[in-house]
């Protein structure tokens, strides 16, 4: 007997959950419910096999239009010819878990592309929660407008998001790259609030300036402070607007070094360069000294 469409949707569930190594179950429903292929073109479609290290993604093109093809853990073409894709689930799923999202909460998306991950976190944030996202690309934003519509506590701007004020927000996460947290975002984060975000630095070689790599980094406001921790490694398009060419090299020594992978804690304050200092920054630190509500 062949599978049905929702055969398929949970099957690409038991697939996120174990390549992510998910333990969140309502975030694993909310991929069981969200059609993947209404935030894609018609199909068929072009299935991305990545090696961003090799110059960029090859396409498969699946043999016909069955939705089945797009519930696998894989990255499927937006826009080819720029290297757009809708991301691998695995790898979101991964960062939207260490968000920690809750029912009922505030939720700021900066990169939303066609607003399927957009989706995943307003079906976990439900009726009662809100999810605002942003775009800068002006078509994408246009799609993810229409995608999102089923949505109502989705609200979708179109810009750099950079720019736009979120609000006092629960969890934000930055889907570009970029050299350090920006203070807007971590304003705009409540008590007990958590941002994920990637730093990155420039792939270079063939690939476009555009493209770096670099990790995925978990911020949290507490009451006496940021904690912070790697989350996964990450290639990713970079934030053009966030990123400080004098952070580059401090942050590709802390990566060569493997000093970035110990950090702990986010400073703001002013202080003098210290041996704890992992990426010293004029708007932020990051440090591998616990913040003071970790410190015993």
């Amino acid at each position: 007997m062949p599978l049905t469409l929702e055969d398929c949707r949970r099957f690409y569930t038991e697939e996120i959950r174990f390549a992510a190594n998910l333990q969140n179950v309502a975030l694993l429903e909310a991929f069981a419910r969200v059609p993947r292929e209404k935030f894609l073109a018609a199909g068929p479609w072009r299935i991305a096999s990545a090696d961003m290290a090799m110059g960029g993604a090859k396409y498969i093109l699946t043999e016909n239009d069955d939705p089945c093809h797009v519930y696998h853990n894989v990255a499927i073409a937006l826009d080819p010819a720029r290297g757009l894709n809708n991301g691998q689930p695995a790898a979101l799923a991964k960062w939207i878990e260490a968000l920690a999202i809750k029912p009922g909460e505030r939720v700021f998306h900066l990169g939303c592309g066609v607003g399927y991950y957009t989706a995943i976190m307003a079906e976990v944030v439900g009726a009662s929660g809100s999810v605002i996202a942003s775009e800068i690309d002006v078509d994408l934003a246009a799609r993810a407008k229409e995608n999102l519509k089923a949505w109502p506590q989705v609200e979708v701007r179109e810009g750099d998001g950079v720019t736009l004020n979120p609000g006092a927000c629960n969890a934000i996460l930055i889907n570009a790259g970029v050299t350090h947290a920006h203070s807007s975002w971590l304003d705009s984060l409540t008590e007990n609030g958590r941002l994920v975000l990637p730093l990155t630095i420039p792939m270079g070689g063939s690939m476009a300036a555009s493209l770096g790599k670099g990790v995925m980094v978990k911020i949290a406001r507490g009451a006496a402070g940021f904690s912070a921790r790697v989350v996964t490694f990450v290639a990713i398009y970079s934030c053009a607007s966030v990123r400080d060419p004098q952070l580059e090299p401090v942050l590709a020594k802390a990566m060569a070094s493997g000093a970035l992978l110990k950090i702990k804690s986010l400073r703001r304050d002013w202080h003098p360069v210290a041996e704890t200092c992992v990426v010293h920054g004029e708007e932020m630190c990051l440090s591998s000294a616990p913040s003071a509500e970790q410190t015993p």
